[in-house]
């Protein structure tokens, strides 16, 4: 039987060329479905070891933040820390332009220009984290540090 090939996206080349180890898993993407709920019933992981990517608009220029699926970013906290007066979601219309993902399967890596990047600090337990591989329905699971 021959090996189901794996579907490489922007992402995933980037971790090739990095040598980093990661391991792919897909689930049903459901445009009306769209909670952490959805995906976590689906990958076999604990929520709080999936993590979406949410790109925002500082005072002038983008910016792009990890949390974990079932959390909700604190605008005032990004702010200060990425030292902005205030940031915001960008609009869904601009996501595909600006990073060359769609809704759902935004990667934090392999976006068509780099900006600044925050992981929320749980991501520093050593464990499997899950995050977009930058299709919808794939996500890429790494081993964080």
């Amino acid at each position: 039987m021959a090996k189901k090939k794996t579907l490489k996206t922007n992402a995933l080349r980037q971790l090739d060329r990095a040598k980093i180890p990661y391991e792919v898993k897909t689930y049903d993407y459901d445009e009306d479905h769209l909670s952490g709920d959805h995906i976590i019933g689906q990958v076999d992981m604990d929520a709080g070891d999936i993590y979406k990517t949410l790109v925002l608009q500082g005072d002038h220029d983008y910016l792009v933040c990890c949390i974990p699926v079932l959390e909700t970013i604190n605008l005032k906290k990004l702010a200060k820390l990425s030292g902005h007066k205030k940031v915001e979601m960008i609009p869904l219309k601009d996501l595909l332009s600006v990073t060359g993902y769609m809704r759902g399967g935004c990667s934090p890596i392999g976006m068509k220009k780099q900006f600044p990047t925050y992981i929320d600090e749980s991501a520093l337990r050593p464990r499997k984290i899950a995050l977009s591989a930058g299709k919808r329905g794939y996500p890429m699971v790494l081993m964080s540090t």
